[in-house]
């Protein structure tokens, strides 16, 4: 088991000016996944001061979309969120690492309470470390020092970014159907459905309601297939089982994973 090594501004400690980042710090990039814009723009304003590429997302839900639409090198996640909290979000960002067999990226809770949002309930879910509001340069330098990859790692490459190879391009869908005409009637069609399955699918999960998350599923399905596999289509087909078998609660981090892969394709198609 990893250790959750802590960080926390010293209340009457006097603030020093960190080392200068490294310069590999460059080619690095950081999610943020916070619910609080202030704190949002001042991660994103403290990133930038050390020479760091980011993202900033608004809840878990977001910031999982955004971790398997593209590569980052550390997320840096509120704990207490709407739609998907943190701690569901990491355990989500650590299956999909294992279902696809990335490098494991480091997870830093951001929390205001260590009562609430103890080192152990981070653990458990899979983040590695945390930082204390209210944030300083000094604490968030610390914890990046610690925890980014160094030069012999280097970023994480493209392994983790999509389009999968298997998604249809302009060309295939061109070879199929035939004119650039169908082509476009078919993909809005396709996707005003699927965007009402996945809207329909994330209440059908939040209310926990089994058969309609069923059933959501098995039209997303349908949809997927349609422009030919995937990869998708099958973990929703396994999902329909676990659903209809255990309920929705015991499949609730597959799910919130299906969902965001699931946002990924559907943009991807909104631009093929």
């Amino acid at each position: 088991m990893r250790s959750l090594v802590g960080s926390s501004a010293g209340a009457n400690r006097t603030p020093k000016q960190p080392a200068a980042p490294a310069l590999h710090w460059q080619q690095l990039n950081v999610l943020v996944v916070e619910d609080h814009s202030a704190y949002r723009l001042l991660l994103g304003w403290l990133l930038q001061k050390l020479g760091l590429g980011y993202e900033l997302a608004a809840d878990g839900y977001l910031g999982l979309v955004a971790f398997v639409s593209r590569p980052f090198d550390m997320v840096i996640s509120d704990c207490q969120m709407p739609f998907i909290d943190g701690y569901s979000m990491a355990r989500a960002i650590r299956l999909h690492e294992f279902d696809n067999g990335l490098r494991r990226v480091p997870i830093i809770a951001l929390t205001a309470n260590l009562q609430n949002d103890s080192p152990q309930r981070c653990r458990d879910a899979g983040m590695d470390a945390w930082l204390l509001k209210p944030l300083t340069l000094e604490q968030l330098h610390a914890v990046l020092a610690r925890w980014l990859p160094g030069v012999d790692n280097g970023p994480r490459g493209q392994e983790a970014a999509a389009p999968s190879a298997s998604w249809p391009t302009r060309a295939t869908l061109l070879a199929t159907f035939g004119s650039d005409g169908v082509v476009n009637q078919l993909l809005e069609t396709l996707l005003v459905e699927a965007w009402e399955d996945q809207r329909v699918l994330r209440h059908a999960c939040a209310t926990l309601n089994a058969s309609l998350t069923a059933e959501r599923l098995h039209r997303l399905v349908g949809s997927l297939v349609f422009l030919g596999g995937t990869g998708l289509e099958s973990g929703a087909v396994r999902l329909i089982e676990q659903v209809q078998s255990e309920g929705v609660a015991a499949q609730k981090t597959q799910l919130e994973l299906f969902l965001a892969r699931l946002v990924v394709y559907l943009e991807y198609l909104a631009n093929v």
